[in-house]
């Protein structure tokens, strides 16, 4: 997405949902929605299957703990 669509999308989907969005923290709307963004397209890139299906069950796992 360029910068003018995610702007654009950020606005709509305040309006939508009636949030406002004060100037000081528009910066990092922003940023978080192109990130969001580009890990959408990652995972639209992976090509599918017509055989493939999601996990049946979800099992979390704890993050490796730090040094």
């Amino acid at each position: 997405m360029t910068e003018e669509e995610i702007a654009a999308a950020v606005d709509a989907n305040a309006a939508l949902v009636r949030l406002p969005l004060a100037d000081a923290h528009r910066a990092g709307v922003l940023r978080y929605f192109a990130l969001a963004a580009e890990m959408a397209e990652l995972v639209l890139a992976v090509p599918l299957g017509r055989d493939d299906e999601s996990a049946a069950v979800f099992r979390p796992v704890a993050p490796p703990e730090a040094p």
